[in-house]
């Protein structure tokens, strides 16, 4: 079965949910998903469905498969399509009010938020299909037989000798292949230096200072292991690291603090490096979506100042999907013993043909085309929403510097929470500062959302920004 989120209507601009199941190919599955839409209410008479072109985008089909759906819809008489009016439900298609629920037949599905404006995820519509099946294809064809036997738990060989060339040329990254280990994305990372459930089997220990404004799923699992974390103050040139005292470590996320914005001034990347060495402990970095930077060219990794005090941790969760399962830690020396010793000879490694898919991607060049590609795509997203909050909500001002998938905006004192409400009861789903604020910050809060502009599929992103417009103070 395949699902997939698509825009019922660019009037309304509300989320259909397609389920593209049963025999007969895509275009049968296309047409009965679109009957049932339209049977059961979900597209109302008169709703304008999505272009040929958008419609076939998000679903990852053919435009022709898309056109044939239609068209046999409208010589049924489901549809009507009229030259500069497009495809519309047709009025007479009443859909049925009051459908009875078969005897065994599953609970009706919940509905999700009409615009999805949440922080984390990249556009799934955009993600490189024709680009990720060649790269798979090449690599399972060139594959040896060992590849579909036990694995090497540091990842397959050539998936680190790929990201050891790309990670030196865009990002600065100072490595070699046996000090990369794959895991499963960062929250895997953190599970494998710190340990699990408490009992203190991690390769790093605490207490360890994170920056005052970050993921409370990360503060939550480093306290499962049992790690007790410091909050470092945020200004405008990053985490205050100059108030690190006895830690034994620091996350950070030096290239686009996450979720305010800002980079980590150049004097503070050098003096947390210098805090290091002479702690003679380990710093950190978290470089979730170091690629996107609009307004220059990326700054440089933090690791390529000393490979032996920086841990880099990077993932594809951002730049493909998180639906990969795709990471990678590139370690000092000192510590690849011991991660590989954590990670066991029977863990839950992340997949090895996947694993050979990203390496062709990577060595290709597709991926770099891809990034490149959506470089410019959330760069407009984000021009966009920059010009029509000055437009249309001028007392409230975007943070940060131009990069990444999500941007904070700045409300005025005592609106978040209000603003919150309001953006549920109009269906878009976004999330507020404060949910990232570290529980034992002294730091001055302030007011905000973190408004995920990636997310929307692209014909979609428009009435999510006019519907978030309307939730604004």
């Amino acid at each position: 079965m395949e699902e997939s989120w698509v825009s019922s209507a660019e009037r309304i601009g509300a989320d259909l949910h397609l389920e593209l199941s049963g025999p007969g190919g895509r275009r049968a599955a296309l047409i009965r998903a679109l009957r049932e839409a339209v049977r059961g209410g979900r597209l109302p008479p008169g709703t304008r469905l999505p272009p040929y072109r958008s419609l076939a985008a998000d679903l990852g089909v053919a435009r022709n498969t898309v056109a044939d759906a239609y068209a046999e819809l409208v010589a049924e008489g489901w549809l009507t399509a009229r030259q500069g009016s497009g495809t519309r439900v047709a009025d007479r298609a009443e859909p049925l009010r009051h459908a009875e629920r078969r005897p065994g037949a599953a609970p009706p599905r919940a509905r999700g938020p009409r615009h999805d404006l949440r922080q984390g995820t990249p556009d799934a519509s955009a993600f490189p299909r024709a680009a990720w099946l060649a790269s798979y294809r090449r690599a399972l064809q060139r594959a040896p037989n060992e590849v579909f036997g036990p694995g090497d738990p540091a990842g397959r060989r050539e998936l680190r000798e790929a990201l050891t060339e790309y990670l030196a040329r865009a990002r600065g990254v100072r490595t070699e292949p046996d000090r990369i280990v794959i895991c499963s994305g960062f929250a895997h990372a953190l599970r494998l230096l710190f340990g699990q459930g408490g009992n203190g089997g991690g390769v790093l220990r605490g207490p360890l200072a994170v920056e005052a404004y970050g993921l409370r799923f990360h503060r939550e699992l480093l306290a499962a292991a049992g790690v007790r974390t410091v909050p470092l103050p945020l200004d405008g040139d990053g985490a205050r690291v100059d108030l690190l005292g006895r830690e034994r470590g620091v996350l950070l996320t030096p290239a686009h603090q996450f979720p305010t914005g800002g980079p980590l001034h150049a004097s503070r990347r050098a003096a947390v490096i210098d805090w290091a060495r002479a702690r003679g402990t380990v710093v950190l970095e978290d470089d979730y979506d170091g690629e996107f930077r609009y307004d220059r060219k990326p700054v440089g990794a933090l690791q390529g100042l000393d490979p032996e005090r920086v841990i880099h941790l990077g993932s594809v969760s951002k730049s493909l999907s998180p639906a990969l399962r795709l990471g990678w830690m590139v370690l000092p020396e000192r510590y690849v013993g011991d991660v590989l010793a954590a990670k066991g000879d029977r863990e839950a490694w992340a997949s090895v043909p996947d694993q050979l898919g990203l390496a062709d991607l990577v060595v290709s060049g597709a991926y770099d085309r891809h990034v490149r590609r959506m470089r410019q795509r959330y760069r407009g997203r984000r021009d966009r929403l920059v010009a029509a909050l000055a437009a249309h909500a001028p007392r409230v001002g975007v943070t940060g510097v131009a990069a990444g998938l999500h941007a904070v905006l700045r409300l005025p004192p005592g609106t978040e929470r209000a603003t919150v409400e309001a953006a549920v009861r109009r269906g878009v789903a976004l999330d507020g500062l404060a949910g990232f604020r570290h529980p034992e910050t002294d730091m001055a809060a302030h007011d905000g959302l973190v408004v995920g502009y990636a997310t929307p599929s692209e014909h979609a992103y428009g009435a999510a920004l006019d519907a978030l417009l309307g939730v604004l103070p």
